[in-house]
């Protein structure tokens, strides 16, 4: 588990999220609330090339109606960027752009292993989930 990182200022207000755990090909999709602190993982997206990842995402957002996103951000086990971390930051900032939404950024680094230990059936939605519970621990 990657070490803790201070609590991102996220107004109180902000009450529900969806998070993506961001791929080339899948995309996991996972949607979760501040009071419980808990994600249930969605269908993953299975799109390749960024506009139908994105247009996929946008309708998301829009079935869901959150109150902002989160996007689980990959990095080494040092924590050196690669090529999928800035992959993940231009995600971020398209959906930002396209859904007019807040997205903030969590460290993904073992989100696919710990999804894999805790037995999840799709791999893709459970890293959304371990990402966005990993955030909601994160606030007060």
């Amino acid at each position: 588990m990657p070490e803790s990182t201070p609590a991102p200022a996220v107004p109180a207000h902000f009450q529900s999220f969806l998070a993506f755990d961001f791929g080339l090909k899948r995309t996991g999709v996972a949607v979760g609330n501040r009071l419980l602190r808990t994600a249930t993982g969605q269908p993953t997206i299975r799109a390749e090339g960024s506009d139908a990842r994105l247009a996929a995402a946008e309708a998301r957002v829009r079935e869901w109606q959150p109150d902002a996103l989160v996007v689980g951000v990959p990095f080494h086990p040092d924590g050196a960027s690669h090529e999928n971390t800035a992959r993940a930051r231009k995600f971020a900032r398209q959906l930002r752009a396209r859904c007019g939404k807040p997205v903030y950024e969590v460290d993904e680094r073992y989100s696919t292993t710990e999804a894999h230990a805790l037995g999840a059936r799709d791999a893709d939605a459970g890293a959304a989930c371990v990402i966005l519970e990993q955030f909601l621990r994160s606030l007060p």
